[in-house]
């Protein structure tokens, strides 16, 4: 029987199945994903027709990447796992990095805190306040010191989110390391240094788009001169994701925004290939399995297509290495201990789906900042994944199915006619100041909160399974002295730096600033001189201006 035979016996007896499939009982709900795509009774050979297994999927290791960017997947190296850790002072934060690493961490992720991630100092009048929400406070190199005392930044890659001061504080992790006599040539490890993310989801910017633009470009030039093993950029997907958007929407959003970074370091005259292997991701793990791990494998097709038809980049540059986080915004306060459950199954969609570095939420961080248990209770899960669960034993295990194969291309399909709006909008740039991002995001979130207030999606311990309990679970405490200790440093660089020199510097930056020139190497200059972050993004904004939001009608 010829193939189209075949497909049409196979329609035929899914019309019967079906016909027969519809007088059965089933739970009264609708059955969709975390995203609200609907979700067939089966799936079968029907759903993937014309799926081509050379053009489509291919081996791992070979274009178009689908099924992993590397030969062996997580057979040949296990990815990172990396917490993102950060809170009150630098000793603290350091304190933890190292409980970590003697636990069983194979790589650090810094979290800033709020005054850090605006480009301000802590003793700024709008900083009051602010110290250690959510991460760090790094007002100048003498915290970065401190924040890696004892660890050598040349054995350990380390991720750091910060974007629109991120120049600034790389170039603080750069010279920390040279005054353990490390050449910046050695330090692996990844800026997230994605600001066009913040225009569209999470607001931590501080220059108008264009000039934010440049800067990240000069990360570009100057990684790809000088730190050949460092990552320049993290495409973030994962903070759209929180804010509400949908697994479609991060993946489109997210790929619209790398390919409007890969096009701003052409037209700067960089070469593609000389850039474009050193850019990588971060994603969200949600709550719905298998749609997670369709957007994995449409993430690496869709880019290795546009990268090689696009910009004719060669293999290297068509990988998209990424790092994924749990979703925060899944965790409950509600019976805490359950939030490690969600993040389980959340970690084994981004390992099935071919993570090359993974971070797992704790179960108190619905509530504060991860005690030490919980945060070891969250590496372990990793570690049980890695090392028990078998996933690992075979790359891409879950390729072929019916269902996977018809999420990835109905995921791909989706992440195309979200670029043809794009363009019509003028690019990623125009779409950000009409507000289109922020508008598609705010409708999907606000149709998933009235699934969950009406009770058509149940959230377990929130509208369904509720239990009337107090809670149980230890809840970390700051140390209240660490603003004290942080000021009081801060202070004393300003007091014991040499400040003549320091204004040579801070006053060639500016100067550069008017120019075209590269900022990196200027930035990198004031930091040695013991510049605060504050002073050096003060220079920036003189120039290059701050960014206001209008707001949407």
């Amino acid at each position: 029987m010829c193939q189209d035979s075949k497909l049409e016996a196979l329609r035929q007896h899914q019309r019967e199945w079906e016909k027969r499939a519809s007088q059965m009982p089933e739970r009264r709900q609708r059955f969709i994903t975390t995203s609200g795509e609907p979700v067939e009774r089966v799936y079968t050979p029907l759903d993937i027709e014309g799926l081509d297994y050379e053009r489509d999927l291919g081996f791992p290791g070979e274009y178009p990447f689908t099924r992993a960017i590397h030969h062996t997947g997580h057979r040949g190296r296990l990815w990172t796992m990396r917490m993102f850790s950060g809170f009150g002072s630098a000793e603290e934060t350091n304190r933890r990095y190292k409980y970590l690493l003697e636990h069983g961490e194979t790589g650090l992720s810094v979290a800033f805190d709020f005054p850090t991630l605006n480009g301000y100092d802590t003793d700024d009048p709008l900083a009051r306040g602010e110290f250690g929400k959510c991460g760090v406070a790094v007002s100048s190199l003498a915290d970065m010191e401190i924040l890696f005392d004892g660890i050598r930044q040349d054995e350990i890659t380390t991720s750091m989110t910060i974007n629109g001061p991120a120049a600034v504080i790389w170039a603080m992790y750069i010279a920390a390391a040279e005054k353990k006599g490390i050449p910046m040539a050695s330090l692996g490890g990844t800026i997230q240094n994605d600001i066009l993310k913040e225009f569209i989801a999470q607001n931590s910017y501080i220059f108008p788009p264009g000039p934010s633009l440049r800067l990240v470009v000069d990360t570009f030039e100057f990684g790809s001169k000088h730190l050949p093993k460092w990552n320049t950029i993290s495409i973030s997907g994962y903070h759209i994701r929180e804010a509400g958007a949908t697994a479609l929407q991060e993946l489109a959003f997210t790929l619209a925004d790398g390919l409007a970074y890969v096009q701003a370091g052409v037209d700067r005259g960089l070469e593609v290939n000389d850039f474009a292997p050193r850019l990588s991701f971060f994603f969200n793990a949600h709550n719905d399995f298998f749609e997670e791990i369709a957007k994995y494998r449409a993430a690496r097709r869709i880019w290795a297509r546009e990268m090689k038809s696009r910009f004719g980049a060669d293999e290297r540059s068509q990988w998209l290495r990424f790092y994924t986080q749990t979703a925060g915004c899944s965790l409950t306060a509600q019976q805490p201990e359950i939030n490690i459950i969600r993040t389980t199954i959340q970690a084994l969609a981004a390992a099935l789906g071919g993570t090359q570095s993974l971070h797992t939420n704790s179960m108190d961080e619905a509530l504060a900042l991860p005690s030490e248990k919980a945060v070891l209770i969250a590496l372990r899960t990793q570690q049980i994944i890695a090392h028990e669960s078998g996933v690992t034993n075979t790359i891409d295990p879950l390729g072929g199915s019916y269902l996977v194969e018809a999420l990835t291309n109905r995921m791909e399909q989706g992440v195309y006619r979200y670029f043809e709006q794009i363009d019509s909008l003028g690019g990623v740039i125009p779409a950000i100041e009409m507000g289109f991002f922020q508008q598609e995001i705010a409708r999907s979130a606000y149709r998933y909160q009235q699934e969950i207030e009406s009770g058509e999606r149940t959230i377990v311990g929130v509208n369904d399974y509720v239990l009337d309990e107090p809670l149980t679970i230890p809840i970390l405490r700051m140390d209240e002295e660490g603003e004290r200790r942080h000021l009081e440093r801060l202070h004393r660089v300003r007091r014991e730096r040499d400040n003549e020199k320091l204004s040579a510097k801070l006053e060639a930056l500016r100067q550069a600033a008017l120019s075209t020139q590269n900022l990196m190497p200027y930035i990198l200059e004031a930091v040695r001189a013991y510049g605060t972050l504050g002073e050096i993004c003060d220079v920036l904004r003189q120039v290059l201006g701050e960014y206001k939001a209008v707001a949407l009608v």
